[in-house]
């Protein structure tokens, strides 16, 4: 497969001045009118989508170059590491076209190691970068960021709305967990929580997170892929989407979740979804994607490799005991980085299905729960979703 025939270079170059500090663009091989950029050695490959159609949205204006401006005009990162911008995704002759676009391109770089950050476009394109590890052949995790729950409405109608329904029901299903962070009350129909709680999803709503953004950590360190809804951002900070309310996740908290992720060995494929360059006011919207986007990729480079799969002896090991449960919780804790992961049992039959997901990122909080003989709802919910 030859990446290039999906994309569109970069629509204009970068300037810089020869007196200028070295810039993050320093990092990046980009893709200009004669040029594809070479891709071994890339870690991150970054590429917009411009296709907003199954947001209602036939006339938006799909333009990911204000986010590069930012971008490349930040300072560059302390390490070295090696990113490549593919150049744009333009929306195909049908929504379904471009769909398949994504999906290929995303299987691909999976494939060869290489994480995608996409940008741009609805928030449905998350279902194409869901599609694209079928391939893979194991269960997932997907994390979302969204003031609402986007399930629900008609199965057969496909929006940005109701983009989970397609996943949820996808065939074969290869998604072990889904969980939002950010959701407001007011927006999400209570029926809908109720279902996530039946399907034993978690969903945090914004009053939960916005105290300690902190508690997002484990959550994120658990997906496989994150897809965050600009419009989860309070419009006073993220004016460019069409969705964004007068309240949300704070600006600087947004950057500290994409550097979470960036964070998690777990994670293969980022998205950042629902900008609209032409309701994007001085830009904005544009300058705060860019700093989540360095926020992301120095995350990467701070990567631990501390994902306890395999052997645990290097690990430091806690076992409580509590008195209403037949099990043991067997919390352990990395010497390299100081996080925390609850060992939930395999159901019999169940192992290599679930090899993934029985170690479940926790926090020191969720330790101490335990050591007050209090079940943590993680691992209940885990523990019924491996039943």
């Amino acid at each position: 497969m030859s990446l290039v025939d999906f994309f569109k270079p970069i629509a204009a170059p970068i300037k810089r001045e020869e007196e200028q500090e070295r810039r993050f663009s320093d990092h990046f091989r980009l893709h200009t009118e004669n040029n594809f950029p070479e891709l071994e050695g890339v870690k991150i490959a970054i590429f917009g989508v411009h296709e907003h159609r199954r947001a209602g949205v036939e006339d938006a204006v799909s333009d990911t170059n204000p986010i590069r401006k930012q971008l490349y005009e930040l300072h560059e990162l302390d390490t070295n590491i090696s990113l490549a911008d593919l150049g744009n995704i333009e929306q195909g002759h049908t929504v379904e076209d471009t769909d398949a676009a994504v999906k290929m391109v995303c299987e691909e770089l999976i494939k060869q190691n290489i994480i995608p950050v996409i940008i741009g476009g609805a928030q449905d394109i998350t279902y194409a970068n869901y599609a694209a590890y079928e391939s893979l052949e194991q269960t997932i995790n997907l994390v979302t960021i969204d003031a609402r729950l986007d399930f629900g409405g008609d199965p057969s109608d496909f929006t940005s709305r109701n983009y989970l329904n397609k996943i949820v029901l996808h065939q074969p299903n290869y998604l072990f967990n889904y969980s939002n962070i950010g959701h407001q009350r007011y927006l999400v129909d209570k029926s809908l929580l109720d279902l996530m709680e039946k399907m034993y999803f978690d969903v945090y709503r914004l009053g939960e997170i916005a105290a300690d953004i902190r508690n997002t950590e484990p959550l994120v360190r658990n997906a496989d892929i994150v897809s965050f809804d600009i419009s989860a951002i309070r419009f006073s900070e993220a004016p460019g989407s069409e969705n964004a309310g007068p309240n949300g996740i704070y600006a600087e908290q947004a950057c500290q979740i994409a550097r979470y992720a960036g964070m998690s060995d777990k994670l293969t494929s980022f998205g950042l979804y629902e900008y609209r360059a032409d309701l994007d006011q001085r830009g904005t919207t544009a300058h705060l994607i860019a700093q989540m986007i360095w926020c992301f990729i120095e995350g990467v480079t701070l990567r631990k490799g501390d994902y306890p799969i395999g052997s645990q002896e290097d690990y430091l090991k806690y076992i409580v005991n509590l008195s209403t449960e037949e099990h043991n919780l067997v919390f352990y804790k990395s010497p390299r980085s100081d996080r925390w992961w609850m060992d939930v049992p395999y159901p019999a039959g169940r192992k290599n299905k679930y090899e993934r997901h029985h170690l479940v990122p926790c926090s020191y909080d969720e330790y101490q729960q335990a050591t007050n003989d209090d079940m943590p709802d993680r691992w209940w919910r885990t523990y019924q979703k491996l039943t």
